[in-house]
């Protein structure tokens, strides 16, 4: 999902950055600029297999947009679903930020829905291409030779555990794709319609959520999209996706 890699997040960022990030972040390791108090933070989550780096153009769109954006960076292979959930929920705390959004791709939107228990009077959220519902990919990789190791510990959590029930007032957007690029079509060649490559449509909606919208990306292509960009603007915004765009 970018899971198994923002699946590889594509290749696109995995070349780019370390597949593993060195640590995660910390409110404190912003440099003077950061304010803590001024404007509305978005907290980016990335994917599987890859660094906060993954998130930089949409990062740079939203601040262009007037919101003060912070990628966190995790590390998604060798931390469990809680850990970094609640390292997430720290790491939102210590911004003392007056609102709080989150967007996450792929895994990272599961680490996000994980922290909203931990976290009291965030705001809005958006999800891109994750799987809450199932992911059939995901499971066909992990009966291949290695498979399930190359998920590493966040994302098998996720697939054996109960979905947790969202707690009513946070107001989620869910960004899914429908171009069917993605390496998840080699591991599942039989993966549902529509769908990213990685996440089938169907799989990304969840109960509860404000809003949904279907765009032509495919998963890896989520990172670059401007009209994905566009539309977490909207969201963050409004608490609706702009249907002019769709």
């Amino acid at each position: 999902m970018a899971i198994w890699g923002s699946l590889i997040a594509g290749g696109l960022a995995s070349r780019r950055v370390g597949i593993e990030p060195a640590r995660e972040s910390r409110a404190a390791d912003h440099g003077p600029g950061f304010s803590r108090a001024s404007r509305d933070t978005v907290v980016l989550v990335h994917g599987l297999w890859v660094h906060g780096v993954a998130m930089s153009l949409i990062r740079r769109r939203l601040e262009r947009d007037g919101y003060q954006a912070l990628s966190f960076s995790y590390p998604s292979m060798r931390r469990g679903l809680d850990e970094n959930a609640e390292r997430l929920a720290a790491y939102c705390r210590d911004l003392q930020s007056p609102r709080v959004h989150l967007v996450g791709h792929s895994l990272g939107g599961l680490i996000v829905l994980r922290a909203l228990g931990r976290l009291s009077g965030s705001g809005r959220v958006v999800t891109m291409g994750t799987p809450y519902v199932e992911c059939h990919a995901a499971k066909c990789l992990a009966r291949l030779p290695g498979g399930r190791a190359a998920l590493g510990r966040s994302m098998p959590e996720w697939l054996e555990a109960a979905r947790p029930v969202l707690q009513g007032g946070t107001e989620i957007g869910v960004i899914a794709g429908r171009r069917p690029l993605g390496l998840g079509r080699l591991v599942a060649r039989d993966l549902p319609r529509p769908s990213d490559g990685v996440v089938s449509v169907e799989e990304t909606r969840l109960p509860g959520m404000r809003d949904h919208v279907v765009l032509d990306v495919s998963h890896s292509g989520m990172l670059v999209s401007r009209a994905v960009s566009r539309q977490i603007a909207a969201f963050l915004r409004d608490g609706a996706f702009a249907r002019e765009s769709r």
